[in-house]
């Protein structure tokens, strides 16, 4: 248990320090949970769209960060060339609980007979609830503890390029060009926030490519990176396997943190569900028992072609 209130602390205080109002995505099952990261996607699929996530990180660690998102897209305008959608992720790690709600927009223009191009905005905004009574504190007369923070709201703004054929997507985002500090002693002792325009943006790019190997199997290699001001490059890559266009299985990497598991199944020709697992690569194992995702997508077409040829994306 002690080995465990030091290791919330540390990862609370490295939570509360990032410099951005949307927590950094890290999921296992990031390849279906493209709209989070990137509002270029919202109607890339030809379908009304909706998907729900819910990752519990470092099981067995008290005070471990709890996350869930849900997504909703569709196509729009006269010729389907506009996407419209919503995205709420919702991130709680011990006394701290975030909340971001934004509507993504996209403008997709054809760069050939199998090829679009799609420019999206991303707007919304960030919630944060602190509760210092949910830690344990040396010291209860510490006056940096004394004032929770309640709704603090902070607008988010963002951007993104997404690129895709039937077999190949590629995108590049900034899910937020504004810049959050959480807390830092003035914000401890006054409980206020900042914002900061255009500081340590987070760039994401986001690749993959289906290979048809035969009727029945398909590969899927992927790789999701963000380049981050004064941080290290990070990166995670996976294979995934498409068998009848029914069973997903899949293995995953995050570069000097974890290596991960994914199995999918498509219910139907509308709802997949997809498991993920992680298994920290780190010495943060020994106290966990891993990370779990759950993921829900139900899909409404409008062309019912679409259903006969799935993107695996």
């Amino acid at each position: 248990m002690k080995h465990s209130y030091y290791i919330l602390i540390l990862a609370f205080v490295a939570s509360v320090f990032t410099a951005t109002a949307q927590q950094d995505p890290q999921y296992t099952q990031y390849m279906y949970n493209t709209q989070i990261v990137n509002p270029g996607y919202a109607g890339s699929k030809e379908a009304l769209s909706f998907g729900l996530l819910l990752r519990t990180q470092w099981v067995g660690l008290d005070g471990a960060p709890q996350t869930g998102t849900f997504t909703v897209d569709s196509p729009i305008g006269v010729n389907d060339n506009m996407g419209l959608g919503l995205s709420i992720v919702h991130d709680q790690i011990g006394p701290a609980n975030e909340t971001n709600f934004t509507v993504d927009y996209s403008y997709t223009i054809k760069t050939s007979d199998e090829a679009k191009l799609s420019f999206g905005l991303k707007a919304g905004a960030h919630i944060l609830d602190v509760d210092f009574a949910r830690l344990n504190i040396f010291d209860q007369g510490d006056p940096r503890f004394q004032n929770n923070v309640d709704n603090k709201f902070q607008p988010q703004i963002g951007a993104g390029l997404y690129y895709h054929t039937q077999k190949f997507y590629a995108g590049l985002s900034v899910p937020n060009f504004l810049t959050t500090n959480h807390f830092d002693v003035s914000s401890l002792e006054n409980s206020t926030l900042e914002t900061t325009p255009q500081e340590n943006l987070h760039y994401f790019l986001i690749m993959g490519y289906v290979f048809d190997i035969n009727e029945n199997l398909k590969l899927k290699p992927a790789v999701l990176g963000k380049v981050v001001g004064g941080a290290p490059l990070a990166a995670d890559l996976s294979l995934n396997a498409l068998i009848n266009e029914k069973f997903t299985l899949g293995v995953g990497y995050r570069w000097s943190a974890a290596l991960s598991a994914m199995a999918g199944f498509q219910v139907s020709d509308s709802m997949f569900i997809g498991l993920g697992y992680d298994y920290q690569s780190t010495e943060l194992e020994q106290f966990s028992d891993g990370s779990y995702e759950l993921m829900l997508r139900f899909d409404v077409f409008k062309k019912p072609e679409r259903v006969l040829t799935p993107r695996f994306f």
